[in-house]
């Protein structure tokens, strides 16, 4: 006797519906997709109980015979596919013929359609076509799904709590209304509207309707192609960046995909506006011949894999990369009271050894603020790489300093409050970051050489990169047992704290096996930045303070710090009028 037979259609399509079906949002998923391939201008979803009791999706699409109604239900049955040449250029969001009856296995179903032509009731019950009959001739189609799980006690289970399936529904609900801005969706769970779009292809208003009017203000319109990819869209100021990574939303062909490398990309562009820990909101659509794409790699179609992935990457930074450095990134008081930056205790400190640092602040300011009245040669000791030309932000006056931390400035557009360590780690971060990146090796000669004695496993590291080490400008050479002779050092090491600089350089250098150089140089100047620069609780003149603020305005990016905390708030004159009763609006 034979061991091995074809299974039934209802336990294949039960067995389907346990990687297409896994809680009430994919049911809301595959239902969306089906309409917005019908060619749908409006689509509405009522759920009664998050969905795990009814979840009704009705559209105004195109809409089924009776025979492609009760076709629909079988296996595989698509009308996205015919040929083989078709699975390498898809256009529809849905095209595996498994949604339906994957979903119909593990419920009761009521479809009603109508093509023009024929209006058509299917009712199935947990993967049988139990009654076929005729129905009105509204066009569209309207499916009910009831009692999910009904007949599979184990899945029911273990759905989350109705509050996580409703926030689940609600966030696909969303990308669907960004990815679909000319198509009308409407949202209701146990007769309360949640999501109401008007359809009318302004892709600000559906931010709107999503994330309220204040986030709205703070989007910024992008736009760009290169031979292969098209970008259009929004990003947000870096003010108002979240605390997950679920707000940077990125559509291709109006799919919402996920994509790691693409994310990471996204997320380097705002690398030192905002802290590591912080992500942008990010809206925006990419459009691609499909034959340039895999979308056929995962069950529920989110991953996608590129071709000429290296062009898109090089699209994103060219796109969003100018538009954040041509703004003005001030926050107001008042947007920052309203964005997440400050609705969490953020520590002003990420590297709480920033505190240790023992040179005093004359020193600190002679170090890296002197270059401000003087712009000298590295051989006659002065620095060619602070003559910026970046006047982006208004003269400040500085008028005094609170805690020994906070400047407080004025000019005629309102108070500024300046973070005296965040805004020298800023002018520290450009003065390193140019410095190391420069071709030519500009080097001081010790004439008593520094030596550094490292551990066994520090050395072996120090060792395999060594070459590194000398092309930023150091003349090293090993010296007895796991030690080091540094000869010459770059000319923008500070002076008298040149050991204490190097040690840092070389601890980052061993903190990993492999390295890529430009990162390398980024940390390293990052940290040397926050090193290097004067703490909260030193004291300063007003005199110290003006050169400071008058170098930090001339900075590439003078909003932020190099972790990404702001540099700079302000109070509007307007601001200040009204929290003293002089302005009433």
């Amino acid at each position: 006797m034979n061991k091995i037979h074809v299974m039934n259609e209802v336990l294949a399509n039960k067995i389907a519906a346990g990687e297409v079906v896994e809680k009430t949002m994919n049911v809301v998923k595959e239902l969306v997709e089906n309409s917005i391939d019908a060619k749908s201008n409006k689509i509405r979803i009522d759920l009664i109980d998050s969905g795990v009791k009814k979840i009704k999706v009705t559209d105004d699409g195109v809409g089924m015979s009776k025979e492609d109604a009760v076709l629909a239900f079988s296996r595989h049955a698509t009308s996205k596919l015919s040929t083989l040449d078709d699975l390498f250029n898809i256009e529809s969001l849905g095209f595996r013929g498994e949604a339906l009856p994957s979903i119909a296995s593990v419920s009761k179903l009521t479809l009603k359609t109508c093509d023009k032509q024929e209006g058509t009731m299917v009712f199935v019950n947990g993967g049988k076509i139990e009654k076929i009959e005729k129905s009105d001739l509204k066009e569209g189609t309207t499916i009910v799904v009831e009692d999910l799980f009904y007949n599979t006690p184990v899945r029911l289970k273990y759905l989350k709590n109705l509050y996580i399936e409703l926030a689940n529904i609600t966030d696909y609900v969303n990308k669907m209304a960004l990815s679909y801005p000319n198509i009308q969706f409407t949202l209701t769970n146990n007769d309360k509207v949640l999501l109401n779009t008007d359809g009318s292809n302004d892709l600000l208003k559906v931010i709107y309707e999503i994330y309220g009017s204040q986030i709205t203000k703070k989007m910024i319109e992008i736009h760009g192609e290169n031979e292969d990819y098209a970008i259009t869209g929004y990003i947000s100021y870096p003010e108002v960046a979240k605390t997950s990574r679920n707000h940077i939303m990125t559509f291709v062909n109006g799919r919402f995909i996920r994509n790691n490398e693409l994310n990471r990309t996204i997320i380097e562009c705002y690398h030192t506006y905002i802290p590591k820990d912080k992500f942008p909101i990010v809206v925006f659509n990419i459009e691609v011949d499909p034959i340039l794409i895999d979308i056929n790699i995962h069950p529920t179609k989110m991953d996608i894999k590129f071709s000429k992935m290296n062009d898109l990457k090089d699209l994103v930074q060219q796109i969003i990369k100018p538009k954040l450095k041509a703004l003005s990134l001030i926050p107001n008081i008042t947007s920052l009271e309203l964005s997440e930056v400050t609705s969490e205790k953020i520590s002003a400190y990420p590297n709480e050894e920033e505190q240790t640092n023992k040179y005093t602040v004359s020193e600190a300011m002679t170090l890296d603020l002197n270059y401000e009245k003087e712009k000298i040669l590295p051989q006659e000791n002065k620095d060619p790489d602070i003559q910026l030309e970046n006047d982006r932000i208004k003269y400040m006056k500085p008028v005094g300093i609170v805690h020994a931390t906070y400047i407080i400035a004025e000019n005629e557009d309102g108070m500024f409050i300046i973070d005296q360590h965040a805004a020298q780690e800023r002018i520290n971060y450009e003065k390193y970051l140019k410095a190391m990146s420069r071709e030519d090796d500009i080097m001081t000669q010790l004439l008593v050489p520094i030596s550094i004695e490292l551990s066994n496993k520090e050395f072996i590291i120090f060792n395999e990169n060594i070459e590194l080490f000398k092309s930023i400008g150091f003349e090293v050479e090993k010296f007895g047992v796991n030690s080091i002779l540094v000869r010459a050092h770059p000319y923008f090491l500070p002076k008298g704290y040149e050991e204490m600089a190097i040690r840092k350089i070389i601890d980052i250098i061993c903190e990993k096996e492999e390295f890529h150089k430009d990162k390398f140089i980024e940390k390293t100047a990052i940290t040397l930045s926050c090193k290097m620069a004067i703490k909260a609780n030193d004291v300063i003149s007003l005199e110290e303070a003006e050169i400071l603020l008058n170098t930090l305005r001339k900075t590439e990016n003078p909003f932020t710090c190099p972790h990404g905390r702001p540099t700079i708030i302000t109070y509007t004159k307007y601001d200040l009028e009204k929290l003293f009763k002089r302005a009433m609006n």
